[in-house]
């Protein structure tokens, strides 16, 4: 069973004024990881910190977050998907975006990092039965490592953060049409509307999560995935049942 007050990791916070700003003062990361859990905890975590001062490597996309005109149209050229292929293990799987912060963890100010209660069990259950991938408003150098030490079970196939969101009207966007999946077998977990404002029927909306020690809704959240798992488009269930929570 999960210890829901287990910390993960210390964190430092920018001064950006919003949870996207989260960081961890480690080595460098890139935009999109595909790698699975490093192994040595926090050792290998502080461990990064001797090399903090190395120049930091161009990410994989190498972009900041598109720009979205007042009318929703990107003004930017066409670019390529944000993820690889489908892998063979996944295909014909539902492709599930979780975000990080306020739904999985919480970042506590220049503090530590806690796990929501029961976040092993869902993370473990879900990189089962889907092809789930990390999407966060978050930095990488933040993001990365705490993934790292999130993910045991190597669940996640690839991670993605603010440089593949797009910016629209002051909030980061995850645009689920760039990922490169048919739009019926995405499902995007995430805790604020703003995050999933092009594809609100696509979510399953979770409240957000600070400290509550006798928080359940992950646990809940389960046996509804597993009916998702089990369908050919994922509208039948969400646009019907309106989210997991009604």
């Amino acid at each position: 069973m999960d210890n829901p007050s287990s910390v993960i990791t210390q964190v430092s916070r920018d001064e950006e004024g919003n949870k996207a700003a989260d960081r961890v003062d480690v080595g460098s990361t890139s935009s999109l990881s595909t790698k699975k859990p490093r192994s040595g905890g926090l050792f290998s975590i502080f461990s990064c910190c001797l090399c903090r001062d190395q120049p930091e490597p161009p990410s994989v996309n190498n972009n900041t977050p598109l720009l979205v005109e007042e009318n929703g149209t990107i003004s930017k050229i066409q670019v390529k998907p944000l993820l690889p292929p489908v892998k063979s293990k996944d295909a014909g799987k539902v492709c599930v975006v979780i975000d990080l912060d306020e739904t999985l963890v919480h970042s506590s100010f220049k503090v530590y990092v806690l796990k929501r209660p029961h976040v092993d069990e869902f993370l473990k259950r879900m990189g089962e039965m889907f092809e789930c991938v990390l999407f966060t408003a978050s930095l990488a150098k933040y993001a990365d490592p705490v993934s790292d030490l999130l993910d045991k079970w190597g669940a996640f196939r690839c991670r993605l953060f603010r440089e593949s969101c797009v910016f629209h009207r002051g909030n980061y966007v995850k645009d689920l049409s760039r990922l490169g999946r048919d739009l019926n077998k995405v499902i995007i977990v995430d805790n604020s509307p703003a995050s999933y404002i092009f594809h609100p029927d696509n979510a399953v909306p979770v409240a957000s999560w600070f400290d509550d020690m006798s928080d359940t809704e992950l646990l809940d959240l389960i046996p509804f995935f597993e009916r998702l798992s089990k369908v050919d488009n994922v509208y039948t269930v969400l646009k019907h049942q309106g989210g997991a929570t009604s």
